[in-house]
């Protein structure tokens, strides 16, 4: 089909790829440049009414396993009407040639301009990429601030979880979508089509608002914050008619009618992960309180057994991948997981094909699951995140595992061939003291001892693997104070000693950690309001990007670029991260609607200082977090009673 646009608008771009060719050769890993893989899909410019370019911003290997632009790039490009490319992070390498010569910022199917499109839609998973929009965009052409983008400038649309706090980059951004982004695309298409189709009524701006009113799009322009004289925020406004207060999340019900990604790109260049996955199901409410992903998808909604079945025979057959992950965010939690693995696991027996799950709650682990896993593939090792090293730390944060779970599974593993175990934890959590990390030193030591003893070997290995807590928004410990840099740095060194120390279990006892700064910056970027955008552009401007990337990430940067952007400002880096919130402060996201009941969670920050435990809903009755009524969804769980359906040819 198509459109009858495209005599008002200027001719399909013309590849960059002639261009960009000779400068391959000069730079590193050229073939993540040069598209092309199988399953990619170029449209026709001229036939689509609607052009979306999809950023990952960071380097390809990271975002190409995105799995929510694999999505969004599959159902978008299924309509005739639409197109969508994809466009990742350039590495300093190539940018330096491409300014040089002045060729701007490319996608990767056709190598078009990504300043020609309608839309584009940046996926963020870790708020440390905002520098690479801001020098993504500068390299496309497209000014950096909102407020001075032109008619042709595309849309610049925000997702993933980090846009559920916006604020630190409302300067840029034109529009953010909150939650899942299948139906949430297809409307943004919808109303992109009729406002072009009606003549472009009120240019950019009618564009903006007609998103804006269906109270399903935040704009940030239409809205005003005012800060009280002490830094604090009096109030987040709309300043238009016809913008609605609250803007809420998007939430995606039935799974089983939007089996996707069914063709996911397979990778030319090495990428971070190369497998099949499927999301067997979305949301958590187990309630970890620390866990952000876990409170911004509820309700748990699951794909069911006969889904996931066709899902993997036609992701397999699609691509000629050989290991299938079954992701979620606790995929032993689902109600059909044994009947999944086994069935899966007989269907595949005799192939290369293998099966993996993400690390497991050791309440859900069982080893007739960790069987069914590893019948295919080889036992390299199981993987749990106990996140606390003490009890009272698990208390704390509500994962309600006590260390001799943890010890009675990982006796059943190791007696059953496993000779190695990763074990993830969080260092800096609220309420935590030095004694609480030094407890995941004797935990280990637990471990490998028991090991030895249930396997009659000493060939037995723990690695213990320690992040930074960093309070997220819409979370029970978005009020927290985070821990300074100081702080991890130092109970990190206190474990690392007792850890060498340990004559008998110690050389058994692998550690992986970061050290505290790059998380105070994510801190200063996940829960900071709209100033924050001064010091992100001042850094960018400084040289600064690729912040995930410990090579390229600066501290010292950030912290000289914080304290001269906001000299002027009653609000320092501490002021945003290490200082507790009150219950009466208005929170930068608070016009945000997560689904989530305020008072709810301050109640349960309140039950984690008291060492409280909330259940799961789906096993327990509602404990009126908000999220089903306020959002009008429901948990859709098993176990259906189903069967994988027999393939026809294996």
């Amino acid at each position: 089909m198509t459109n009858d646009l495209s005599s008002s608008e200027p001719g399909a771009p013309e590849s960059l790829f002639n261009l960009l060719e000779p400068l391959l050769a000069q730079v590193n890993k050229p073939i993540q440049y040069v598209g092309g893989e199988h399953n990619s899909v170029v449209k026709d410019w001229d036939a689509a009414a609607v052009r979306w370019c999809l950023m990952y911003p960071d380097a390809y290997e990271v975002g190409q396993p995105n799995q929510g632009v694999a999505i969004l790039y599959e159902i978008l490009n299924e309509r005739d009407w639409i197109l969508a490319e994809r466009s990742y992070a350039i590495w300093p390498d190539l940018e330096k040639l491409m300014r040089e010569r002045e060729i701007p910022q490319f996608t990767l199917d056709a190598h078009r301009p990504v300043g020609s499109f309608d839309v584009l839609g940046l996926s963020f998973s870790t708020e440390l990429t905002y520098t690479n929009m801001l020098n993504s965009l500068d390299l496309a052409g497209i000014p950096v601030h909102n407020t001075e983008r032109r008619e042709h400038d595309p849309i610049v649309l925000a997702g993933g979880h980090a846009a559920f706090n916006p604020e630190p980059i409302a300067d840029f951004i034109d529009a953010a979508i909150l939650g899942d982004g299948e139906e949430a695309s297809l409307l943004v298409s919808d109303i992109i089509r009729e406002w072009k189709q009606e003549g472009r009524p009120d240019g950019r701006d009618g564009l903006l608002m007609r998103l804006a009113s269906t109270g399903a799009v935040y704009v940030p322009k239409f809205y005003d914050v005012t800060y009280l004289p002490d830094g604090r925020i009096q109030r987040v406004a709309p300043n238009r008619p016809g913008v609605p207060f609250q803007v809420r999340k998007h939430t995606l019900m039935d799974l089983d009618q939007w089996p996707y990604p069914k063709k996911p790109l397979v990778p030319l260049a090495e990428t971070v992960h190369e497998r099949y996955s499927v999301e067997i199901f979305r949301g958590c409410t187990r309630g970890c309180r620390f866990c952000q992903a876990g409170m911004i998808t509820r309700p748990v909604r699951e794909r069911n057994i006969e889904t996931i079945g066709e899902m993997v025979a036609g992701g397999l057959e699609a691509t000629g991948l050989e290991e299938v992950g079954l992701l979620s965010l606790s995929s032993a939690d689902h109600s059909e997981i044994a009947e999944v693995t086994k069935q899966l696991a007989d269907r595949y027996e005799g192939s290369n094909v293998s099966l993996s799950l993400p690390s497991t709650r050791v309440d859900a682990f069982n080893i007739d699951l960790a069987n069914e896993l590893s019948r295919n593939g080889r036992r390299s090792g199981l993987t749990f995140a106990p996140e606390g090293g003490s009890e009272r730390m698990r208390q704390v944060i509500n994962k309600q595992v006590s260390e001799d779970d943890l010890i009675n599974t990982v006796a059943t593993a190791f007696g059953n061939g496993w000779r190695q175990v990763k074990l993830y934890f969080m260092c800096g959590l609220p309420t935590e003291t030095d004694e609480d990390v030094l407890a995941i030193a004797g935990m280990a030591r637990r471990v490998i001892e028991t090991g030895r003893k249930v396997a009659g070997t000493r060939d037995i290995r723990c690695t213990i693997s320690i992040g930074g807590f960093v309070p997220k928004s819409h979370t029970p410990f978005q009020w927290a104070g985070q821990a300074s840099p100081e702080t991890i740095d130092h109970r990190l060194q206190l474990l690392r000693e007792a850890v060498r120390a340990d004559k008998q279990f110690g050389k058994a006892i692998g550690m992986r950690y970061h050290d505290g700064k790059p998380g105070q910056i994510e801190g200063l970027l996940s829960r900071g309001d709209r100033r924050v955008g001064k010091i992100i552009e001042a850094v960018w401007r400084d040289g600064g990007h690729f912040d995930g990337w410990s090579e390229h990430f600066s501290y010292d940067r950030w912290v000289a670029c914080a304290e001269s952007a906001l000299a002027d400002d009653p609000v320092d880096l501490a002021w945003y991260t290490t200082r507790e919130r009150d219950y009466d402060e208005v929170l930068p996201w608070d016009h945000l609607d997560s689904g989530l009941d305020r008072d709810w969670l301050w109640e349960d920050w309140q039950d984690a200082l008291d060492g409280g435990d909330v259940e799961d809903c789906r096993w327990t009755p509602c404990y009126d977090c908000g999220v089903c009524p306020q959002m009008d969804t429901e948990i859709q769980i098993g176990p259906t009673g189903r069967n994988l359906i027999p393939l026809s040819v294996v």
